[in-house]
């Protein structure tokens, strides 16, 4: 669902900071003190929560969050043993099982692609009115194999447009406004609060909105860790889970992730006010996950069959 400061995103939307929960530890844990590679992205703010609030502490946890920039480094961070778990949007996480690059085990689920969450915008003098004016235009994501990337291609695709004639062009969040002003993209990508912050900054109109059709509710993101550790740590693993349940379930409450957004985000109290959040999910569930690896197998982005069931670490019921 993408930051603030300088971040291309997997998940969208925008959240940094660099507190981190302190905890004596419970002492029945495997492992007291992890590490995990977030995102500045508005879908990480039950993370957030979960450490201003002390939800780890109360776990035992001492969790220490990892800044990445993009959904790919944040899955490098995991692989190369930086972090324990790591954040991303999922197309990192099925592209890297798919080249046997690494024993992904999702821990926690993210966020879903709320209605009008997920855009593809543009200014209002441009030649493009509609998703079908989007063959053969640049058109800004933030990388190749994001959830950026897959959101926009699908809903050309269901509306008939050959998105293997546009240029891709990789932006960070905050500077499709820019370039759409400067006429470097014809449309650009964007997630909340980025496509409110361009529409007050740039008056950008939408396109289309991602979230529809095939990628209706669609997963957009979520945490995973390398099988070995899952494996040699269930009861942390545990842990972490039942905190972000809880903080998830606390976050419906848009009281306490405005102050959030205003708070790591920067951004100001109205524009966290008017931003459209994603859907915020917990807990893992098998049959909906599976539509991310099938879309991404049906559009070619990846070559072989992943069984989401075999993926999934225990869940922790709170």
């Amino acid at each position: 669902m993408a930051a603030l400061v300088s971040t291309s995103v997997g998940g969208c939307g925008l959240l940094g900071g660099d507190d981190s929960s302190s905890s004596s530890g419970s002492g029945n844990l495997e492992k007291a003190k992890i590490k995990v590679s977030v995102m500045s992205t508005i879908d990480v703010a039950p993370f957030r929560l979960a450490q201003d609030g002390g939800y780890f502490k109360a776990e035992g946890l001492e969790v220490e969050a990892v800044e990445a920039a993009t959904g790919q480094i944040s899955l490098t961070n995991l692989i190369g043993g930086m972090v324990d778990i790591a954040y991303s949007s999922y197309t990192p996480f099925f592209t890297a099982v798919s080249k046997g690059t690494a024993d992904i085990k999702l821990v926690a689920d993210a966020s879903s692609a709320g209605p009008k969450s997920t855009m593809l915008v543009t200014l209002p003098t441009s030649s493009v009115k509609s998703v079908n004016d989007l063959a053969g235009k640049k058109i800004g994501i933030t990388a190749p194999n994001t959830v950026s990337d897959t959101l926009s291609k699908s809903v050309m695709k269901d509306h008939g447009v050959d998105f293997s004639k546009v240029q891709w062009v990789p932006l960070p969040l905050p500077n499709v406004a820019g370039a759409l002003k400067n006429g470097d993209i014809d449309a650009g990508f964007l997630t909340e609060p980025f496509i409110t912050q361009a529409a007050k900054a740039a008056g950008t109109v939408p396109v289309v909105d991602t979230a529809t059709g095939a990628t209706q509710d669609f997963p957009t993101a979520g945490y995973g860790g390398i099988g070995k550790f899952v494996a040699e740590n269930p009861k942390t693993v545990a842990a972490f889970q039942r905190a972000m349940q809880k903080a998830t379930r606390d976050s419906a409450d848009r009281s306490k992730i405005e102050p959030l957004l205003v708070k790591y985000a920067k951004i100001d109290q109205d524009t966290a006010a008017l931003t459209t959040l994603l859907t915020l999910q917990s807990t893992l569930d098998a049959r909906r996950i599976q539509r991310v690896p099938d879309l991404l197998l049906q559009m070619g982005a990846i070559q072989t069959k992943i069984d989401v069931s075999g993926m999934i670490a225990a869940q922790s019921s709170n």
